[in-house]
């Protein structure tokens, strides 16, 4: 088993998306420790709504191309395309950020991911559920790499999703 942790983001009708993948994810893999959802300003768009982010972790023994399989059917259920432009609004994003220790491509899919080091969005949720852990690469525990992170120009505030429940 290894510890998997991945981000979610929705920017179109942000809190039924993000509660129906965190459905999902629970009835895939069962326990999740979950983030506080935060809103952000779209980075790298010209014309985009704010997003919903936060990130997931659980235990599973997938491979990472099935882990990534996954992520992507659950993407195109709810009405993510293959093909639309990467800064454009999205129904749903889920992206695969750690696979336990595993660095580098497996499965064509590049581990850690990229954008932990760079978007205050993803960090700071990784941050608050992994804080002792190390970056696969940096070496640098989350919690660390949050306190010396610059986010200039990446504002973002936590929100509370009403429950379905």
């Amino acid at each position: 088993m290894a510890l998997v942790s991945v981000s979610i983001g929705s920017n179109i009708e942000r809190e039924y998306h993000v509660q129906a993948c965190l459905a999902a994810l629970a009835a895939t893999f069962g326990h999740l420790a979950v983030s506080q959802v935060y809103e952000s300003e779209p980075v790298g768009f010209e014309d985009g709504r704010n997003f919903y982010n936060l990130v997931v972790v659980f235990d599973s023994d997938w491979s990472v191309g099935e882990l990534q399989a996954w992520c992507k059917r659950i993407e195109r259920e709810h009405g993510r395309r293959d093909g639309t432009p990467k800064f454009s609004p999205r129904t749903l994003d889920i992206d695969l950020l750690t696979v336990g220790d595993l660095v580098g491509e497996h499965d064509g899919v590049m581990l850690p991911r990229d954008e932990i080091l760079h978007h205050a969005f993803v960090l700071l949720p990784l941050a608050e559920l992994l804080p002792d852990t190390p970056h696969p690469v940096a070496g640098r525990r989350y919690a660390e790499l949050w306190s010396e992170f610059r986010a200039d120009n990446q504002r973002l505030w936590p929100v509370t999703l009403v429950s379905n429940s």
